[in-house]
C-alpha cells in the first residue's frame, strides 16, 4: 500500500478541533498573567496566616518575574520551534507550563514563587511566539484569519477565566492560602494542551522546510485539507521565495531605513505597555480594595474587568479590518486618557473612598480602549509594518521590548501606589499616553491597505525629507 493510500484513510480532525487544543497555550497565557491580580491580596498576608508576608517590592519582584521570564521564552521559542518543530514546542510548554503552576503554588518563600513565575514566564513567552505560528501554518488561506484570531480571544478568555476562579476560591475557601489554589488550577489547562497536541499532526510548512513533504501530505490530511498537492507547490514557493531573499541580520540596523522601522515597531510595543494595561490587569483588586471595598469584594467586581476586555477584543478583530490604523490608535488611546484622569482625579478627591463604582466603571473604559483599539492595533501593525527580510528581526525586537516595559511597569506600579498613591500615577499614565498620542500622530506610518512594498517607499521618502530639511538648516 503506497504512502499516499495510507493517509487517505487517515480520519481528518476538525480544524476548529485543531486550533481548539493549540490555543490552550495561549488560554494559559491569560490565566497566568491574570491570575496574580487574585493571588497577590492574599500572599501578603503574614505567613503564619498562610501568605508570604509579602511588601509592595516583593509584589512588584514577583509579578514582574513572569514578563521578565516571558521575554526569554520569546527570544528562544521561535528558534526552537523552527529547529524542533511547532508540535514538539507546544508539548514541551506544556510541560513546562505544568512545573510552573505546581512550582508556585506549592512555593514557600518569595524567592521560590519568583524562580517559578519566571519559568511560567519562559512558557508563556514562547506560547506568544509558537502558537500563531503553528495556527497560521495548519489553516487553509481562506481560514487563516478567523482561526489566527481565536488566539487573541483565547488570551483575554484565560484572564477572564483567572478572574472567575479567583472570585470563586476566595469566596467558597476564604482562608489566606486561598492564592495556592488560585495558582494550581492552571496546571489543568496545561495537562490538556500536553494530551492534546501529542495527537496533533505538526505544521506542514516546518515538514516542508525540513524536506520531508510525504510528512507534509500527512498532516495536510489530518487537518482535511483540500487540493493538497496546489498547497504544497505554495508552501514550497513561499519557503524558496524567502530562501531567496537573504534575511539581514542585526547588521542591518546600520541601515536608516531599516532602523527607523525597528524604531517604530519597537515603540508601538512601548505605546501598547505604556497605557498602564498590565497595571489594570495585575491589580485591579488592590486599586478596588484601595476604594474602601473588602478584598473577596474587589475579586468579584474585577470578573467585569474580564468580561469586557473579552468583548473589546472580539469587537477589536471588527473594528482593525474597517477603520484605519492611526485613527483606531488615537481612539483607544483617547478613551484611555479619559479613564486614567478621571480615576486620577477621582482619587485625589475623595482619596478614593465611596468612589468603588465609578473607579470600575472607568477601568472598564480603559479596557475598552485598550483591548478593543490599542492591542489589535499594535499586534496588526508589528506583523505587517516589517519587510520580508528585516522580520524576524524588527518582530523579535519590537516582542521583547514589551515584555521589558511589561516587566518595569508591572514592578514599579505597586510601588509607586504605596509612595505617592493612585491618584498621582494614573495622572503620570495620562501623561505618558497624551505624549505618546503626539508621537505617534506624527512618526506613524498608516500602514492600512498598503503593501509591505509601499510602506518601505513610505520610510524612504520619510527620511529622504528629513535630509533636505538637515540641509536647508545647515544652509540658513
Amino acid at each position: 500500500m503506497s504512502q499516499a493510500d495510507a493517509t487517505s484513510r487517515v480520519r481528518a480532525l476538525p480544524l476548529g478541533a485543531v486550533a481548539l487544543i493549540a490555543t490552550l497555550g495561549s488560554l494559559l497565557f491569560g490565566y497566568d498573567t491574570g491570575v496574580i491580580s487574585g493571588a497577590l491580596p492574599f500572599m501578603a498576608h503574614p505567613v503564619d496566616q498562610g501568605g508570604l508576608g509579602l511588601s509592595d517590592v516583593a509584589e512588584g519582584v514577583i509579578t514582574a518575574a513572569l514578563p521578565i521570564g516571558a521575554a526569554l521564552g520569546s527570544v528562544f521559542g521561535g528558534q526552537l520551534s523552527d529547529k524542533f518543530g511547532r508540535r514538539r514546542m507546544l508539548v514541551w510548554l506544556a510541560f513546562i507550563f505544568f512545573i510552573g503552576a505546581v512550582g508556585a503554588a506549592t512555593s514557600l518563600n518569595m524567592g521560590l514563587m519568583a524562580f517559578f513565575r519566571v519559568v511560567l514566564g519562559i512558557a508563556v513567552g514562547g506560547a506568544s511566539t509558537t502558537v500563531p505560528v503553528y495556527l497560521a501554518e495548519v489553516s487553509p488561506a481562506e481560514k487563516r484569519g478567523s482561526i489566527v484570531a481565536i488566539d487573541q480571544v483565547m488570551i483575554v478568555t484565560g484572564q477572564l477565566l483567572a478572574y472567575t476562579n479567583n472570585a470563586l476560591i476566595a469566596h467558597l475557601y476564604g482562608e489566606s492560602s486561598s492564592w495556592r489554589w488560585m495558582l494550581l488550577l492552571a496546571s489543568i489547562p496545561a495537562i490538556g494542551l500536553w494530551i492534546g497536541m501529542r495527537v496533533m499532526p505538526e505544521s506542514p510548512r516546518w515538514f516542508v522546510a525540513q524536506n520531508r513533504e510525504d510528512q507534509a501530505r500527512h498532516s495536510l490530511e489530518r487537518v482535511g485539507a483540500e487540493h493538497i498537492e496546489a498547497q504544497l507547490d505554495d508552501i514550497r514557493s513561499t519557503i524558496d521565495k524567502v530562501d531567496s531573499q537573504e534575511s539581514m541580520g542585526f547588521g542591518a540596523l546600520r541601515l536608516p531605513w531599516v532602523l527607523r522601522i525597528v524604531v517604530i515597531g519597537m515603540g508601538l510595543s512601548v505605546i501598547q505597555q505604556i497605557t498602564g494595561v498590565n497595571a489594570i490587569m495585575y491589580y485591579a483588586p488592590r486599586i478596588l480594595e484601595s476604594t474602601g471595598i473588602g478584598t473577596n469584594a474587589a475579586l468579584t467586581a474585577t470578573i467585569a474587568n474580564g468580561v469586557i476586555s473579552v468583548l473589546a477584543a472580539l469587537l477589536g478583530l471588527i473594528l482593525v479590518r474597517k477603520l484605519p490604523r492611526k485613527k483606531l490608535l488615537a481612539l483607544g488611546q483617547g478613551l484611555i486618557v479619559f479613564s486614567l484622569v478621571g480615576i486620577g482625579a477621582i482619587s485625589l478627591a475623595t482619596d478614593g473612598q465611596g468612589a468603588t463604582w465609578l473607579v470600575l466603571v472607568l477601568m472598564l473604559v480603559f479596557l475598552t480602549g485598550q483591548q478593543g483599539a490599542v492591542s489589535p492595533v499594535t499586534w496588526v501593525m508589528i506583523s505587517e509594518v516589517f519587510p520580508l527580510r528585516v522580520r524576524g528581526l524588527g518582530v523579535g525586537l519590537s516582542v521583547l521590548v514589551q515584555w521589558l516595559a511589561n516587566a518595569l511597569i508591572t514592578f514599579s506600579f505597586p510601588i509607586l501606589l504605596g509612595l505617592v498613591g493612585l491618584g498621582p500615577v494614573c495622572m503620570v499614565f495620562a501623561g505618558l499616553n497624551v505624549l505618546a498620542l503626539i508621537l505617534a500622530a506624527r512618526h506613524l506610518p498608516e500602514t492600512s491597505g498598503r503593501t509591505l512594498e509601499e510602506i518601505e517607499q513610505i520610510m524612504a521618502a520619510s527620511k529622504r525629507r528629513s535630509r533636505v530639511r538637515a540641509a536647508d538648516t545647515h544652509v540658513n
